[in-house]
């Protein structure tokens, strides 16, 4: 505790002591008798502080605008002379230190993510299926694709409000589905829910999520969908979607693409476990699964823990329906009045599909056949996606299949894709390509983090900010105006 430095006053201690005394009063003093020097902290002390209470401060916010300019809080550095004088690296060290409390793009919340957690749960979110080449295409595929700008248009007003399925969102970012908000942060999927309705976009909550629907209904006035697996018992997912519909949500995004969970590597070196699914309390009896069943998933389970193993693989693959599958959906739509988007397409086939209403959303994972597919069962739209390359390796990179899946649909559904966005570029590049939208899920968990519901905030503003200037620079004032003449393949 003798080394702890608690106020900043101990920094002037130390600083008498590591200077010379010249230096020491070239900085430190004042002009003639010093009575302005004293008085300027003098004065401060003189104001008595009047609180409030009894509100509601779960979250601070205290980032500023300076001329266009975001701070993290409202300190800036005054100009000093000669830093050398105090430290060898002078004002380079200074501006190093202004510079690390800056955040200036989403790719930088992952170094702090990485700082942040404890290497299992990082790498839980951070990794991908066995040689993670799909969720390394994902974002090298964003790369390749070269912009073309217009000149000479006027830009002095930028678009970005964009409708899903009757919905309002301030920019055409939303919240994909993803896992365990609170392995990243204490609020977890509450503090997510937070961000997306300041923000003014849709979050779909995770089926595998650490706070169960009704609290993420309960905690903010977002709009929401929620993301379902259908189990091996179909009385489980009854269950949810009748929650979900109680507790407000817009519509189900039912997962394709999971039938039997993907090898992630670094899950088993990790020994990753996973804590009860919030969603699953109380529904794992044999009300709902035979004694058979409850005891086949529970001995395997026993068995792996008993080497250190991780428990995800038995637990997704023994409760989760393999069989489920296009003809199936119509029974789905039999048990809920919600649209359905279906989360895994990634093929022409599957995104033609047709049903006998418009009211299924589909989020493609093998692109243009199950395009072909969701179009024949009469998805009312597609998502195009590969899970993030957590499930079956090698798998095409979704901005690489994108422009093939809505050429298939014939624009004739909403199309939205997943996997790989970073930038404000990327966002633009997917809609030049036919996307309505994107989804934004591993840079959401990484700014809830680093900084919780306040770096989630930062990730979606970030992008926004982004894709606004991309839009201006590219000669495009509102999202209409974003075409594929926009884009060179590179």
């Amino acid at each position: 505790m003798a080394d702890e430095i608690v106020s900043v006053n101990e920094f002037q201690v130390l600083a008498r002591q590591a200077l010379p005394k010249m230096y020491y009063d070239f900085y430190a003093g004042g002009a003639e008798d010093e009575h302005t020097l004293k008085k300027n902290v003098q004065e401060f002390q003189r104001i008595i502080l009047q609180p409030r209470v009894l509100v509601d401060v779960s979250n601070i916010a205290m980032s500023t605008n300076i001329l266009g300019y975001t701070i993290s809080a409202p300190i800036m550095i005054a100009p000093t002379s000669m830093h050398k004088l105090a430290h060898p690296e002078g004002e380079l060290a200074t501006a190093r230190a202004a510079a690390a409390y800056e955040i200036v793009s989403v790719n930088e919340f992952q170094v702090l993510a990485r700082q942040a957690l404890p290497k299992m749960y990082y790498d839980f979110y951070a990794g991908g299926a066995e040689d993670e080449h799909t969720l390394k295409k994902n974002v090298q595929e964003f790369q390749r694709i070269i912009l073309q700008p217009r000149v000479l248009v006027d830009v002095s007003n930028i678009a970005m409000s964009t409708n899903i399925l009757g919905y309002t969102i301030s920019a055409p970012i939303m919240i994909a589905p993803t896992a365990m908000h609170k392995l990243a942060h204490p609020e977890g999927e509450l503090a997510t829910a937070r961000a997306a309705a300041e923000f003014d976009t849709i979050m779909i909550l995770s089926f595998s999520a650490s706070s169960s629907v009704e609290e993420v209904a309960a905690s903010c006035d977002a709009v929401r969908f929620f993301q379902l697996y259908v189990l091996k018992r179909r009385d489980i997912a009854v269950n949810l979607v009748q929650r979900a519909e109680k507790s407000g949500y817009k519509a189900i995004v039912l997962t394709a693409d999971r039938p039997r969970r993907g090898r992630k590597e670094a899950d088993i070196k990790n020994k990753m476990n996973l804590p009860q699914l919030k969603n699953l309390e109380g529904l794992m009896s044999i009300e709902v699964f035979s004694v058979s069943e409850i005891l086949k998933w529970a001995l395997s389970l026993y068995e792996l823990l008993q080497d250190k193993g991780s428990n995800t693989k038995p637990y997704t693959n023994e409760i989760f329906d393999s069989s489920f599958c296009w003809r199936d959906i119509a029974w789905l739509k039999s048990i809920t009045n919600l649209p359905i988007l279906i989360k895994g397409i990634l093929t022409r086939e599957d995104g033609k599909i047709k049903v006998s209403s418009d009211d299924v959303f589909v989020t493609p994972f093998s692109i243009v056949l199950l395009a072909t597919k969701a179009m024949e069962v009469g998805a009312a739209g597609i998502i195009v996606s590969n899970h993030g390359g957590r499930q079956l390796d090698y798998t095409p990179a979704t901005i690489s299949v994108l422009e093939e899946v809505v050429q298939a649909v014939g624009r004739k559904v909403p199309v939205l894709l997943d996997g790989g966005v970073r930038r404000g570029t990327d966002v633009f590049k997917a809609l030049a390509l036919g996307a309505q939208a994107v989804l934004v899920g591993r840079p959401v968990i990484y700014g809830l983090a680093a900084k919780g519901e306040a770096g989630v905030r930062k990730v979606m503003h970030m992008l926004k900010d982004e894709l606004e200037l991309t839009m201006a620079l590219a000669g495009c004032p509102t999202l209409k105006d974003i075409s594929r003449s926009h884009e060179l393949d590179g």
